[in-house]
């Protein structure tokens, strides 16, 4: 009788681990920064030139191509970018986008959207779920899973809270035809016992 407890206490820790499906592959580690994502956005709008820039780096993260002397650095930029970086400095990135000689600037996460519109491969998919707020934990397969179907984009993903540190996993559902992303919490897989 003393050996069963243990036994069964044993199995139900096993059992009550979270699991991915089998048919779904851990995302590259390279994809966890969003900087190495953007040369794969394959905008369905066609523009002359468009780059991801940082506010106050003179260079871009990204480029399309080179600059065609179109005078799109002269343009002072002051706005929000749809991600918040560099902290506590306080930068953010932005795009800019140049259609018939004319610049536009996608800075909002509805406008990233926007820009990406059909979701073509997995790094867009990837940045399509940043803007919601997902990430991927390169720890942990719970956080760092994907499958790629004709119609949909699925991804484990994770969301981090501070104080203490929480993990929480979610099955992410990517319409590939129009970007809308559904999601289901599959529960905390991290929970530190610090607040920092």
């Amino acid at each position: 009788m003393k050996l069963l407890f243990p036994i069964l206490l044993f199995s139900g820790l096993v059992f009550s681990q979270k699991t991915i499906p089998n048919d779904f592959k851990k995302i590259p580690e390279i994809l966890d920064n969003a900087d190495m994502l953007y040369p794969f956005i394959q905008p369905e709008t066609q523009y002359e030139y468009w780059s991801v820039q940082r506010k106050d780096t003179k260079d871009p993260i990204y480029e399309s191509q080179s600059p065609l002397n179109i005078g799109i650095y002269d343009i002072p930029f002051n706005g929000q970018g749809f991600f918040d970086e560099c902290e506590p400095n306080g930068c953010f990135t932005y795009l800019i986008a140049c259609q018939n000689n004319q610049p536009k600037y996608f800075t909002s996460k509805q406008q990233l959207r926007d820009f990406i519109s059909t979701i073509d491969n997995l790094s867009e998919a990837i940045l399509i779920a940043k803007t919601y707020g997902f990430t991927v934990d390169s720890s942990d397969n719970i956080g760092n899973s994907y499958k790629i179907d004709d119609k949909f984009v699925s991804l484990y993903l994770s969301k981090t809270k501070n104080c203490p540190e929480t993990k929480e996993s979610f099955l992410i559902k990517i319409n590939r035809k129009n970007g809308k992303l559904e999601s289901k919490s599959n529960g905390v897989y991290v929970k530190s016992k610090d607040c920092h």
